[in-house]
């Protein structure tokens, strides 16, 4: 009997390594760009937040599925970023510098501070494990909100801090809007921190996350340093989280403690569990989700026609009701998250091979 094999189909299947990632990276961002055509001006400001939000997601992926480190605290690494990049921003503007030099001096202080600040959380929770670690990362992202208003001179409290406005370049200003504009900046800043990651997550210190989250103890005594592998992956998971708060504040012309919440934080953490853990196209899919659900229980609540205190009530407690029955059906149905199904579909066949007792006399 011959046996049958469903080989798994793959993009650019000719090329291994480091190449395959940078070519596919290349490719997806090009389709992304050219996408953004055939988008509205809304869409094309959904899309950046997305991509804004797959900068964490990735990172954080990366440091809970790869080293398996729980922080429930990204959200404050976000505001970092934000922070970081808004007052580096308005500086520049009040000397004089702006457009695309502007914005990429903010990006690398937005990251590099986001980056200092993860460092410093990493060398604590190399030291901490579970619930511990969680705790931490949970105060952190509680303290946002006190720490701009104590430092209300600088951060402006709850008002938080607003960005002059940036104006599509000269000479694109005619092919396309402020939103796509946007949209374009979001997907190639979110397409340089992503490839990062994965090339990270593919090479020899990706390997090391892994066997320090399998068995710590195993991985020590194999000579992996643990410890500095933990800090590594937090201070790389809080890049990502900074470059991510630095594109949606360059989004949106702002930053305020009141949208670095706990439940944002959190949001994001239920965007990588449904994505699935330590899949950074897993990642992109949790990203997606996290924008585009409200906005559909939104116009699925206005489509219905409900009484305005009903719908009043219905707000925003709606959302976090629908991401909980989503994450309970994706864990029952997908342990592994959405990204996991492609890979059940995908997976090659058990060969069929005939018994020996089946076997024709001769």
């Amino acid at each position: 009997m011959t046996s049958t094999v469903l080989r798994r189909r793959t993009l650019f299947p000719g090329l291994r390594g480091t190449r395959r990632v940078l070519v596919v990276a290349a490719a997806l961002t090009v389709l992304a760009l050219a996408g953004t055509f055939l988008l509205d001006p809304f869409r094309n400001f959904q899309l950046a937040t997305a991509a804004a939000y797959f900068c964490a997601t990735a990172g954080l992926t990366l440091l809970i599925g790869m080293s398996g480190q729980l922080s429930l605290g990204h959200a404050a690494l976000m505001a970092t970023g934000g922070y970081g990049y808004a007052l580096t921003a308005n500086a520049l503007t009040e000397a004089g510098v702006t457009g695309v030099p502007r914005f990429l001096v903010a990006l690398v202080v937005a990251v590099v501070t986001a980056t200092l600040v993860g460092f410093l959380l990493g060398l604590a929770a190399a030291r901490l494990r579970g619930p511990y670690l969680a705790g931490l990362t949970l105060a952190v992202v509680v303290a946002v909100p006190a720490i701009a208003t104590v430092w209300s001179g600088v951060l402006r409290g709850d008002q938080g801090v607003q960005t002059a406005y940036d104006p599509v370049p000269t000479g694109l200003d005619r092919l396309i809007a402020l939103e796509q504009w946007q949209a374009w900046v979001a997907i190639l800043v979110t397409a340089v921190v992503v490839t990062l990651l994965a090339l990270v997550r593919r090479g020899s210190l990706g390997l090391r996350m892994r066997a320090v989250r399998d068995d710590e103890t195993a991985a020590r005594l194999n000579g992996v340093p643990a410890a500095r592998v933990k800090v590594t992956a937090f201070t790389l998971s809080a890049a990502g989280a900074g470059a991510g708060g630095a594109v949606l504040c360059f989004v949106t012309q702002s930053v305020s403690p009141g949208a670095y919440t706990l439940a944002f934080s959190l949001l994001l953490v239920v965007a990588v569990v449904i994505g699935g853990l330590g899949s950074i196209g897993g990642a992109a899919i949790g990203s997606v989700v996290v924008v585009m659900l409200p906005w559909l229980v939104g116009a699925g609540t206005a489509a219905l026609d409900l009484p305005a205190d009903l719908e009043q009530r219905l707000a925003g407690n709606l959302s976090v009701l629908v991401f909980g029955a989503l994450l309970i059906v994706v864990m029952l149905v997908a342990p592994g998250g959405l990204a996991a199904l492609r890979r059940r579909r995908t997976a090659p066949l058990p060969t069929s091979q005939p018994h020996p007792q089946q076997t024709p006399e001769r």
